[in-house]
């Protein structure tokens, strides 16, 4: 396990919010994540709440921006938050603000010059999970939730690691990638021509073809959010659980767009879901 170098650390709630720096063996760059903690002595194994934020964000936009400490200090969960891609100047990069770093998508990339470094999928499921379990003991139950882009990275992830996330969550996710602008254009970069490949990163598809074990979703999309018809499109999938009686509820959010103010809102809720989801299950 590579060496973790304490950056931050901040008393919140009467939990901590700590943020580290890493060499990612992964990714074969220095990463950073972020990582709250509740109370120690009053949550001694708590669940741990992945979140995985959207195209352009760092760690630190849902650690700021989110207000979520106040209720995973109350509820007693561990929330850690990874970065969007790999970053650094020998990392392949794009001028565009919807590819390369900030836009790793959550996926393993195939193509040059991309596959060296972005194996974003790897580094949270492989690498960053094993600093969880083994550094902080974070060996509970664990979920997995995010926003946009890393929306669609929670629905991919949870997906196809159902044995592992007790519930999935998101906020205003893109949902169908292989068939919207932003997805056409990083799979092509990532992964190539072959669109066959793609389907492996799509949850829409992912859902169409999943046998395993079923693990409840939850969607909040604004009705105000500007790229909801284009790039988001929640329905798709919401039609594709309904034909499957899959355990997956889309809430449509009156008068919310695209913003934190939105997850802000919502934030608590989705932490009490994947709570109420855990009690179900025992």
């Amino acid at each position: 396990m590579s060496q973790l170098e304490l950056l931050e650390e901040h008393v919140v709630f009467g939990g901590t919010q700590y943020k580290y720096r890493h060499d990612s063996t992964v990714l074969g760059c220095l990463m950073t994540f972020s990582l709250f903690l509740p109370n120690k002595e009053t949550f001694s194994n708590p669940p741990l709440f992945w979140w995985l934020s959207g195209l352009t964000c760092t760690d630190d936009n849902f650690t700021h921006k989110a207000g979520a400490q106040k209720a995973a200090a109350r509820l007693g969960v561990a929330m850690i938050m990874p970065d969007t891609s790999p970053r650094g100047e020998e990392i392949a990069d794009s001028e565009d603000w919807d590819l390369g770093q900030g836009a790793g998508f959550y996926l393993n990339a195939t193509e040059k010059p991309w596959a060296p470094h972005y194996q974003m999928y790897d580094y949270i499921t492989k690498e960053l999970s094993a600093i969880a379990h083994d550094h902080f003991q974070l060996n509970g139950p664990e979920f997995i939730s995010g926003h946009s882009m890393g929306g669609h990275g929670a629905l991919v992830i949870g997906l196809r690691n159902a044995d592992r996330f007790r519930s999935i969550s998101a906020f205003a996710p893109i949902v169908n990638p292989i068939e919207v602008p932003w997805g056409v254009k990083a799979f092509t970069e990532y992964l190539g021509d072959d669109q066959e490949t793609w389907k492996e990163w799509d949850a829409t598809e992912l859902l169409k073809h999943h046998a395993g074990k079923e693990i409840p979703v939850l969607i909040d999309q604004g009705d105000a959010d500007s790229f909801y018809e284009k790039q988001l499109q929640p329905s798709k999938i919401a039609t594709v659980a309904d034909e499957k009686d899959y355990p997956l509820t889309v809430r449509m959010q009156k008068g919310h767009d695209h913003s934190y103010y939105t997850i802000a809102t919502f934030i608590e809720e989705h932490l009490e879901f994947h709570l109420s989801q855990l009690k179900n299950s025992q």
